[in-house]
């Protein structure tokens, strides 16, 4: 039991730590410190996640449309100021509940509820990679799974997955629109992140890493350039996703898309935009 208690609280320290890091830095003692260990928690993803969202939004906005402006993106494909806000408005009003996928995750790894360890020890370099490997394919089946039915049960499109596809179209996919979703449709997405904790054994920083990676992924896949690399699902096959709404569902890779038949590749674009841009 001593043993058990001296496991868990590795996680307290770390997530300790990383609350004071953020929390410390961005609001006064008095308005956090007195908080339930739950909500400091939430609020440190919150503020953090927002951060996140418009500092990386903005850089790649800022690159690809004004500092590369038509070489990524022709100017006239480039989404609109109004667009943007609205996606910004969208992902606002959902990030308080977004963040609570991280923060109930946190709360049941401490209590040691899940398979997540918190020490390199645990596991050789070869098993804890073959772990990674495995929580990965999980996350992609799972992701492709409920992304495809958040399509195919009309009513959950027409009442969560809508909201994300009010934009599809070239002109009208940004970074933004990466966190533009109803509340709830970006909670079910996010869920096989939850899930496979208690499947696979991962370690505790690795999980964090890797929801972090998802949103950097999800904003990126937003910006409708594709940079063809084998067998990564990116903004080319995800843009073929908005305009034909029954195309590539996957997350990372094209693999499940290849395996169920729903792989739909983006035709070679013209070099000659390229070459004029030149």
């Amino acid at each position: 039991m001593a043993a058990q208690n001296g496991f868990l609280t590795h996680f307290v320290d770390q997530t300790t730590y990383y609350n004071r890091i953020v929390l410390s830095h961005l609001l006064p003692a008095n308005l956090w410190e007195p908080l339930p260990r739950f909500l400091q928690t939430w609020l440190r993803s919150y503020l953090a996640g927002n951060l996140f969202y418009f500092i990386s939004a903005f850089l790649w906005c800022f690159y690809i449309y004004y500092l590369k402006l038509n070489v990524y993106i022709p100017e006239d494909s480039i989404p609109t100021r109004k667009a943007m806000i609205v996606q910004i408005h969208v992902a606002m009003k959902a990030m308080p509940w977004y963040t609570l996928v991280p923060t109930v995750s946190e709360y049941m790894i401490e209590r040691g509820w899940t398979k997540c360890y918190s020490t390199f020890d645990k596991f050789n370099w070869f098993i804890s990679l073959v772990y990674i490997a495995l929580y990965l394919v999980f996350v992609e089946f799972g992701m492709y799974w409920i992304h495809k039915e958040l399509h195919d049960i009309k009513f959950l499109y027409k009442h969560l997955h809508a909201t994300h596809h009010m934009y599809n179209k070239q002109n009208t996919l940004s970074p933004f629109a990466g966190f533009a979703f109803h509340p709830l449709d970006g909670i079910l997405q996010a869920l096989p992140h939850v899930i496979a904790l208690f499947i696979v054994p991962i370690h505790f920083i690795t999980h964090v890493s890797l929801l972090f990676l998802e949103g950097i992924w999800t904003a990126s896949i937003h910006d409708c350039i594709h940079g063809n690399i084998w067998p990564i699902m990116g903004a080319g096959y995800h843009t073929i996703h908005h305009i034909t709404y029954k195309h590539n569902y996957g997350n990372y890779t094209i693999w499940m898309d290849w395996m169920f038949g729903t792989l739909e590749v983006p035709v070679a674009e013209d070099d000659s935009f390229y070459e004029k841009a030149k």
